[in-house]
């Protein structure tokens, strides 16, 4: 009986299989590591906490550069559809009658402002010039920690604005620095104003609306 079983073997029986200080060695080759005795609580949490670390690290790069698209998209809108207008003002409205609207209410007509937005300060072009450049210096640094879609929206609104007036300042007469803004909207009772004064107003709207929530541009949300 002895004989039969050694020539037969015992296939089905996989203790039979692993039997031997060979398949005691590939059992523990197979079996996980066990964590080290040596390896406390504190290094469990540093473990954890770097991988959670570099997790929030990966997940915020991307989010990051999201934002600032968002931000330079709506700039780039806004201040391509402010120079489209005021090209085709200049070109078809300039030297020629208002054209009517709605009534007397809202009607277009071609001016050109040496002021800020709005027609105030026209004696003062140099200073809002430096202040639209001002501003676009420091939009383009807070972009880079920018996370907030609101924001970038609202930054984006004023960068654009701010970008389509500063043109007018340095290529039109009277000269550079100078430049006169052309306006256009002329609502009833109320100053003459162009589309990269209606994009500041809206982003600065937006920016008021943004801090009474508590949202900051890096997107986190205090309570006062």
């Amino acid at each position: 009986m002895a004989e039969a079983e050694r020539i037969i073997g015992t296939p089905d029986m996989p203790e039979a299989a692993g039997a031997g200080p060979e398949g005691a060695r590939d059992r523990a080759a197979a079996r996980p590591a066990a964590p080290s005795a040596d390896a406390g609580p504190e290094q469990d949490a540093t473990r954890a906490s770097a991988d959670d670390a570099s997790g929030a690290a990966v997940a915020d790069r991307p989010r990051g550069r999201r934002r600032i698209a968002v931000l330079f998209s709506v700039a780039a809108f806004a201040y391509v559809l402010d120079l489209v207008s005021k090209i085709v003002v200049v070109a078809r409205l300039e030297h020629h009658a208002p054209v009517r609207l709605i009534g007397d209410w809202l009607q277009l007509e071609a001016i050109r402002n040496a002021g800020a937005a709005f027609s105030f300060g026209e004696a003062y072009t140099v200073i809002f010039t430096v202040i639209a450049a001002a501003v676009i210096v420091v939009i383009a640094r807070l972009a880079r920690k920018l996370y907030s879609v609101p924001w970038a929206i609202a930054l984006g609104l004023l960068l654009g604005g701010a970008l389509g007036n500063l043109t007018d300042r340095i290529f039109r007469a009277p000269g550079v620095f100078k430049g006169a803004v052309v306006d256009f909207i002329s609502p009833k009772h109320f100053a003459v104003f162009n589309l990269a004064d209606s994009a500041i107003v809206c982003g600065g709207i937006l920016i008021v609306l943004l801090s009474f929530r508590g949202l900051d541009p890096d997107g986190t949300v205090h309570k006062d």
